[in-house]
């Protein structure tokens, strides 16, 4: 099989697109067979070059460790393959609309069709998880791929797209790399869908550009994910596990906590353990080769910034680095976990997602007072609760807006593949995983037929008889004393 070197211009772009799909639809909705073994050979890419990828997010990051890439980038998509593949000849399968109508002589169909071709968009966080899921979503739903990766993860972008020429004809997946001007004239393509993981700014801009086209997308975004310590919570416990889920990849995760609230009278406390744990957690840092470093100098360097503006304007910052270790470091790349207290709206840092190894902590006294400041702001991809299952959680999850919930645990809400996950307002738009993401690559084309011997939509063309006005007039105003009824005196009748 061949694939299409690296591309550069619009040109190449619009001539993939147009071979993706002319074979589309010469080829016509593939079968269950196709759409599984091209899910199969997607995950054997991965699976076959582990080391390679492994290497290639290592120099990427400069300091990435092994583990960390298997436990997070790779152990993560097998689960969600294996759902995925196993109930594509379910989720393919035709639905009866209405059955009381096919003893009427009327069959209603609703067909899952491809949309066509879906592109997708990379991030550099996870820069191949964060492709090869949704592409599993799209071949499953039949159609074909063309995937963006992102320019600042270079070597890992360099090997996806070499790796598949060996795995895929061009016709099905197509692996493009170059930079943001490639990225732009990506984001202008008339595609049948066009999904995006990345920062909420750029998906500003990728959905205007596809606007142009009319393109339907899917922007999976991020936000300042909210943490509540609830006042009856396990303190230590809530400590250690928060200290653990800001420290995944650096900080650097959409999901990541960004920041806690804790009750007035036990932050001393939480600060305490979380001190300790994250000492704990990190006795040395620069030659600690499973401390993530930032992703490049940019990144780097905004994480600080957000800090020093806080420390400038009056915030506690306390550095936890280890004894010995000059940080942060510019070479390394790496930032000692930071905690910051003390906070106020001025701050950068108070509206700027993170995205680094900070976590700002804030008091309350009142949980109303936390769900209206998560109100004020908007929708976090992901809320988290740290406490019992008690009306005071149940209140939080009805009061506040997010695009999930999870309680007690870091990104519990994405370990059911049969949950959709997604973002709500500045956060994203749409979902995906599981029968989510096979329905975001979907369309649901409604069939319907009738062989009875008479027109049964006959009387809606003229010229229309006295007994059609007079059925019309009764069918009024039996709907008209209906409805009256359910709203009983709320609304005047004129």
């Amino acid at each position: 099989m061949s694939q299409i070197a690296g591309v550069t211009g619009t040109d190449e772009l619009i001539e993939i697109l147009r071979r993706q799909r002319a074979d589309f639809l010469r080829e016509g909705p593939p079968s269950a067979a196709v759409r599984r073994d091209r899910i199969d050979r997607l995950l054997a890419m991965v699976l076959d070059n582990i080391d390679e990828f492994v290497e290639a997010m290592s120099r990427d990051f400069g300091t990435r460790s092994r583990t960390g890439t298997l436990f997070a980038e790779i152990m993560g998509m097998l689960t969600a393959f294996e759902h995925t593949r196993s109930h594509t000849a379910r989720w393919m399968r035709p639905v009866t609309a209405n059955r009381l109508a096919r003893l009427c002589g009327i069959g209603t169909e609703v067909h899952p069709t491809p949309l066509g071709v879906v592109g997708i968009i990379g991030p550099w966080n996870f820069p191949l998880q964060l492709v090869v899921v949704p592409a599993a979503s799209a071949f499953a739903a039949g159609n074909r791929v063309m995937i963006k990766m992102s320019e600042i993860t270079a070597h890992t972008a360099e090997l996806t797209r070499t790796l598949a020429a060996r795995y895929f004809d061009p016709v099905e997946l197509a692996v493009v790399t170059g930079g943001p001007e490639v990225g732009a004239a990506f984001t202008r393509l008339p595609l049948d869908h066009l999904f995006f993981t990345g920062s909420t700014g750029v998906g500003r801009l990728v959905g205007r550009a596809a606007a142009e086209n009319l393109v339907p997308v899917t922007l999976e975004l991020g936000g300042k994910n909210p943490v509540v310590v609830a006042p009856d919570a396990d303190l230590d416990r809530a400590a250690r596990r928060i200290a653990h889920a800001r420290m995944v990849n650096g900080g650097q995760v959409c999901v990541c906590p960004d920041y806690v609230f804790v009750p007035e009278d036990r932050v001393e406390r939480f600060v305490d353990i979380l001190r300790a744990e994250l000492r704990t957690m990190f006795p040395a840092i620069v030659a600690d080769p499973d401390y993530t470093a930032s992703v490049d100098t940019a990144n780097y360097d905004r994480v600080l910034a957000l800090v020093e503006d806080a420390r400038a304007r009056g915030a506690r910052v306390e550095s936890l680095a280890p004894d010995g270790e000059d940080l942060p470091d510019p070479v390394a790349r790496k930032i000692a976990p930071t905690l910051i207290r003390d906070i106020d709206d001025d701050m950068l840092i108070a509206s700027e997602e993170v995205f680094g190894p900070v976590l700002s902590i804030r008091t309350y006294a009142d949980l109303d007072e936390v769900a209206d400041h998560v109100n004020a702001r908007s929708a976090p991809l992901v809320a988290y609760w740290f406490g019992p299952d008690r009306a005071d959680f149940r209140r939080f999850v009805a009061r506040t807006r997010s695009g999930g919930v999870a309680r007690n645990e870091f990104a519990i809400h994405m370990f059911s593949e049969n949950a959709p996950f997604g973002g709500v307002g500045h956060s994203g738009m749409g979902a995906y995983h599981g029968k989510t993401g096979f329905d975001t690559f979907t369309h649901r084309r409604t069939v319907a037929g009738t062989n009875l011997p008479f027109a049964i939509t006959g009387r809606a063309a003229p010229p229309f008889d006295a007994r059609t006005a007079k059925l019309i007039d009764l069918a009024l105003r039996a709907a008209r004393l209906r409805t009256r009824r359910r709203v009983g005196g709320r609304v005047a009748v004129g």
